[in-house]
């Protein structure tokens, strides 16, 4: 039986015995075909139009990148690119492509496929840019031209250099799609996704699953699953249900509650730091938290430790800001968390003249890195309420909620929750603390906060060559940024699966993405 046959018999069949009865015999699934609990619906399947790690865990296993992760760390190594070579003032990058490979629509991957990829995300002139948009266009903004040297070279020219370059390669917004697919599907190309990678698409079932099958040619090796089938599953009561039942065989995310009740036989508990922030957007342009003593009131009213303790049951730790300790080179441990302090909150609140301040909170079911947000929400409206706001929360599903998030809370909401995983210690606050990240310019900078000096940190930090020059920067904008407070900085989170007994070979990576090529499930 075809794993998509198999999913339309036995879905449904699962859904109605988890109901009804909690452990029905028809929700097993079949050997070679790992079926994965998502958190979420994926937006789309263009690794240059998606944002959320969500669908990064599916893009993982269908497209490549001239570079890739070493398993295990986020340090690179050689991907579709077999070796490349940086000149010395760290602005021309010249790669050497692997020979051989080919698209799963059977065209050949070569070096006007690289220059196509990046063309179409940074040239507004390009025939196929209105396949966008782009929101992570950001990770290549210094590039000047992608040239071809030859069928297998492939060169590119920075405007200046970029010390993320090479790590933002690695990550989804790099991977390289099949031109020739693109231009066939056109706007469609998300929901018909072709590229090189360990499995190829077969089809997507909205609010069903996404199903891939073993791609036999593999350059680096046929995977030994025979496919692997994406569910998403949005209540995690639920998913923890289909989990417990055998109706998936690996669930991410697992909400802490949850997860003493896969410590016996039958299941394997997998944990995996990484860099994570999990933060309350607030609103500075305009409201209550337009007054930095607001913003600082709410950092001290909202009790960190026991979210982490309590809602999170230990599987984070309470975060001092933009940049989580996972990157220890550039983190600055002597910034250190908010208190708890509802006295110190309300004097300053008092001091700003906004006791009583009526806030709406956005918060979603649930996403990635999310955690267990409808819980955390409510203790921190508590939190809030006590020392003297009065907030509302308005509750919506997870891409419905980046809707209303990422265009900007303007006019809107007064702070919003969100969580982040990162590549490099540039990438979150680039992209969500600088003036020119606010929406209208493309960015994620949704509260508009804004301060010239955190902006030329950044600039400086991610064109410097020297790692101690970058890291001092780092520990810089992590001071201002404390004593700012544009976010309420809340947790840094411990990342968590659980796999049935049946499959073996799996491990989480640090960059939270799911690599299934060395899976198999019995």
């Amino acid at each position: 039986m075809r794993p998509m046959e198999w999913m339309r018999k036995a879905a449904p069949a699962a859904a109605l015995g988890i109901a009804m009865h909690g452990l029905p015999a028809s929700a097993q699934t079949p050997s070679g075909v790992l079926v994965v609990g998502q958190i979420a619906e994926p937006q789309a399947l263009d690794p240059a139009a998606v944002t959320a790690v969500n669908d990064f865990r599916i893009l993982m296993n269908v497209y490549d990148g001239l570079v890739r992760y070493k398993a295990g760390t986020l340090e690179v190594e050689p991907a579709l690119a077999e070796s490349w070579e940086v000149s010395d003032d760290g602005t021309t990058y010249t790669f050497d492509l692997r020979e051989g490979v080919n698209f799963h629509d059977g065209t050949a991957f070569d070096a006007e496929a690289v220059k196509f990829n990046f063309d179409r995300m940074l040239n507004e002139d390009h025939p196929y840019y209105d396949t966008g948009p782009f929101p992570l266009s950001f990770f290549f903004s210094a590039i000047d031209e992608v040239e071809v040297v030859d069928d297998q070279t492939v060169r590119f020219q920075l405007s200046e250099p970029y010390a993320p370059f090479l790590s933002n390669l690695a990550y989804p917004t790099g991977l390289i799609v099949s031109p020739v697919a693109v231009e066939q599907h056109g706007q469609d190309f998300g929901r018909n996704p072709v590229g090189t990678g360990p499995f190829q698409f077969v089809e997507w079932r909205p609010n069903e699953a996404v199903v891939v099958e073993r791609n036999p040619d593999y350059w680096d090796g046929a995977p030994a699953l025979e496919a692997v089938v994406f569910r998403p599953i949005t209540d995690a009561n639920t998913r923890t249900a289909e989990m417990l039942a055998g109706g998936i065989d690996l669930m991410v995310e697992v909400p802490p509650v949850a997860l003493g009740q896969f410590e016996g036989e039958g299941f394997q508990v997998v944990e995996q730091a990484g860099p994570h922030v999990w933060f309350l957007i607030l609103n500075a342009k305009e409201g209550p938290f337009a007054d930095q003593r607001v913003r600082q009131a709410a950092n001290y009213a909202i009790d960190k430790e026991a979210l982490v303790n309590d809602v999170l049951e230990g599987t984070a730790e309470v975060a001092a800001g933009p940049i989580p300790p996972a990157f220890a080179w550039a983190h600055n441990d002597a910034v250190e968390p908010y208190p708890h302090d509802p006295e110190r909150a309300r004097q300053l609140l008092q001091e700003a003249g906004a006791e009583g301040a009526e806030l709406t909170f956005y918060v979603t079911e649930g996403g990635s890195g999310m955690l267990d947000p409808v819980p955390m929400a409510t203790a921190i409206q508590a939190d809030l309420d006590e020392v003297g706001f009065d907030v509302g929360i308005e509750t919506y599903e997870w891409n419905t909620f980046l809707g209303q998030v990422n265009p900007g809370l303007e006019g809107k909401a007064d702070m919003a929750e969100m969580a982040w995983m990162t590549n490099d210690p540039d990438t979150l606050p680039y992209l969500t603390l600088r003036t020119e990240a606010w929406p209208e310019n493309g960015g994620f900078n949704s509260g508009y906060y804004s301060n010239p000096e955190v902006d030329r940190l950044l600039e400086e930090a991610r064109t410097s060559t020297s790692q101690e020059e970058r890291a001092e920067l780092y520990k810089q904008v992590q001071a201002i940024v404390h004593e700012d407070a544009p976010w309420v900085f809340v947790a840094n989170w411990k990342q968590n699966a659980v796999v049935s007994d049946r499959v073996e070979g799996f491990e989480l990576e640090p960059s939270f993405f799911l690599l299934l090529g060395d899976v198999t499930k019995n």
